[in-house]
């Protein structure tokens, strides 16, 4: 989406309407969460003095759908409340002093509320391509990260982007783990003959598993001292060639073969 959303991370929402059983679909903000696998939308209207209807539809069942990218799932919409609520509101006014806006316009306590993700539903794409779908919402995050930490200036980075950071890095560790233990064991045994590129991958798994550590070491400052915001910046390029680097080999290798039938 281009305007006034380019560049932000935005779900699909869908809810269902208490009285008309009616499923309605919503643009959202949100916040990644960490390891969690959770995001964080706020109820905010805009700023209006009253609540969206999606909100109302929640808390009258708070089963919805998220569709994020290519990827939907079915989540648990969870309201926070007290010091829960406080500090993730507080994560993204520091990210955005937009959301602060919001709280004095509105006239009201702006609603924090949790998706918890209860099951996961692949692309529906050939498996090259929806390994290409995972790889470029990688990129597109790391992108979104880099761009943050840019904008940061000098002195200490914002919670919400250690956050950040730490969802992009944990992401990517987990799909080379599930990699590693399934995609890569089966293309070995179906084609010997690729012993030498699942090699290549398998290593620069380990590789990016320790400059990913490294990122993490260097943005996790949660004492609040200054962080060296150039230096982070050049950790984050250096990492993003890396991953790259490695995606592109990986797709060019192994989408042919996935998309002829390799499950």
């Amino acid at each position: 989406m281009g305007g006034f959303f380019e560049g932000a991370r935005l779900i699909l929402l869908t809810t269902t309407g208490p009285k008309s059983g009616l499923r309605r679909t919503t643009p959202l903000g949100y916040l990644p969460d960490g390891g969690t696998g959770r995001k964080i939308v706020i109820a905010s209207a805009g700023g209006a003095p009253r609540h969206p209807a999606w909100y109302h539809n929640i808390l009258a069942d708070p089963r919805v759908t998220v569709e994020d990218g290519v990827f939907t799932y079915t989540a648990e919409a969870r309201v926070l409340r007290g010091e829960e609520r406080d500090r993730m509101f507080a994560r993204a006014v520091e990210a955005d002093p937009g959301w602060g806006e919001y709280q004095v316009t509105a006239d009201r306590l702006l609603p924090v509320i949790a998706l918890e993700p209860l099951d996961g539903s692949p692309p529906d794409l050939p498996p090259g391509d929806g390994l290409k779908a995972i790889h470029d919402a990688f990129r597109r995050e790391l992108s979104l990260v880099r761009a943050e930490i840019a904008a940061s200036g000098a002195g200490a980075l914002g919670a919400q982007l250690r956050v950040n950071c730490l969802t992009v890095c944990q992401g990517l560790d987990h799909h080379h783990a599930m990699e590693d233990g399934g995609m890569l064991p089966g293309l070995r045994a179906q084609h010997p003959e690729l012993a030498p590129v699942l090699d290549r991958l398998s290593a620069e798994h380990k590789e990016l598993e320790r400059l990913l550590q490294d990122l993490q070491s260097r943005i996790s400052d949660i004492s609040g001292r200054d962080v060296d915001a150039d230096q982070a910046l050049a950790d984050v390029d250096s990492l993003i060639a890396a991953v790259e680097a490695h995606l592109d080999y990986e797709e060019e290798q192994l989408i042919p073969l996935l998309n002829g039938g390799i499950s």
